[in-house]
């Protein structure tokens, strides 16, 4: 095992208090001036994202997107395009979007949550809760490895002839890692499934109701989703495919816990809040939300916490596309594991990427910093383009904090 090679901070910056939301639809405010607080920089704000997500539209060819940045303080959700292209619907702050495997990152923190809570231990082999697979190499898997995707060997995708609880449980009988357990980081929708299975096993109830309860209704996100319900579809927009059709996401194993949330910008920014330290009404649910942020294995150039993926900050784009490229998430990489796991750190860009067929989201935080970024479009468009945008957006409000504060000095 290695030392993590990266300079760790002792304590976490001060948290600033966040306001209300603030929302811009089509460069507009959507709410009455008397209903929320001038903003100064609210307009400031609006050109730039307007400056970065307008031609990324058009180079991508992306229907709608909403965009939620907070800063300074503030929320601000900007909305952009259509959410159904055949009615010409725009999108709104209260569009629904698919957030893909940003979903990852909710399991996550309920894995936390149950340990917090004392239900099971990230440390606890995954056979304490399904005692079937005593004896097998997977029953001797550790719900950590399968949170940081250091199984040894799992697929990305649920293999297609598993249609069943039941049929995976088979699967993982008869599953051997292709390399040692903790060697090797290989992104896999299996193992952060098998992590939301376990553990509402180990709480004793059901994954959406779990999450939804635990995670969703304290962080009051209201229009969060795992099954979007009938009076809220009319808010659920279309996805588009490569062939331009409308598309959704079709339900199967593990979805639910790897890829199957439904979200809006304003709901996810209220996660992004408690990520960036914002009380929460549940102490139990504050503390595994920090607990996530914790480090466990090194892979060149980012840091694998349970589920999210850190970098020092300030952090060059060009490490962050390396982080987030293909090779990452569809090859084997080394992982060093770190001994012991670093302590959550404010220094650090913290992000998650999510995708559907036809659905891209992009989230991003800096602690130290009190910012974050959300980007949610009704398109699986490029990566990269996706990367570059919250990083100019990002680094751009941070420069100009700096730029204001030692003009002050």
């Amino acid at each position: 095992m290695t030392k993590h090679p990266l300079t760790r901070c002792a304590a976490l910056a001060a948290m600033a208090a966040i306001s209300w939301m603030a929302f811009s639809v089509h460069g507009y405010a959507a709410e009455s001036s008397a209903a929320v607080p001038a903003d100064p920089r609210q307009a400031e704000i609006k050109s730039l994202v307007d400056k970065t997500i307008t031609p990324l539209m058009a180079r991508q060819n992306v229907p709608g997107m909403t965009v939620g940045v907070v800063f300074d303080g503030h929320t601000y959700v900007f909305a952009y395009g259509v959410a159904d292209k055949a009615t010409k619907k725009p999108v709104t702050a209260n569009t629904l979007f698919e957030i893909g495997s940003v979903s990852k990152t909710f399991t996550a923190t309920l894995a936390a949550y149950a340990q917090t809570t004392g239900a099971l231990s990230l440390t606890d082999k995954t056979s304490r809760f399904v005692p079937e697979l005593t004896d097998t190499p997977f029953g001797d898997v550790k719900l950590l490895n399968l949170g940081t995707h250091t199984t040894g060997g799992m697929p990305l995708q649920v293999p297609g002839n598993i249609r069943s609880t039941d049929q995976i449980l088979q699967y993982f009988k008869t599953w051997k890692p292709a390399q040692p357990t903790g060697t090797v980081r290989t992104y896999s929708n299996v193992s952060i499934g098998a992590l939301g299975w376990i553990t509402a096993r180990a709480m004793h109830g059901d994954f959406a109701t779990l999450v939804t309860d635990h995670v969703f209704k304290p962080l009051d996100m209201k229009h969060t989703f795992i099954r979007v319900p009938e009076d809220q579809m009319a808010n659920y927009a279309w996805g588009y495919g490569k062939d331009g059709k409308p598309i959704r996401v079709t339900p199967g194993v593990f979805e639910q816990e790897a890829y199957g949330v439904k979200t809006t910008a304003s709901d996810l920014l209220r996660f992004v809040q408690a990520n960036l330290g914002t009380p929460v009404r549940d102490d139990s649910l504050q503390h595994a939300i920090h607990a996530t942020h914790t480090g466990y294995f090194f892979d060149k150039p980012m840091t694998q916490d349970l589920v999210w993926e850190q970098y020092p900050y300030p952090v060059g784009v060009d490490a962050l596309l390396e982080g987030n490229s293909n090779h990452m998430a569809y090859e084997p990489t080394p992982a060093h594991e770190l001994s012991p796991p670093m302590a959550p750190t404010p220094v650090v860009w913290i992000n998650k990427t999510g995708s559907t067929n036809g659905f891209g989201a992009y989230v991003a935080f800096v602690p130290s910093k009190q910012m974050g970024i959300v980007l949610l479009a009704n398109k699986n468009y490029s990566m990269d383009e996706r990367i570059r945008a919250a990083h100019h957006i990002l680094t751009t409000l941070d420069g100009t904090a700096r730029t204001a504060a030692a003009s002050r000095e």
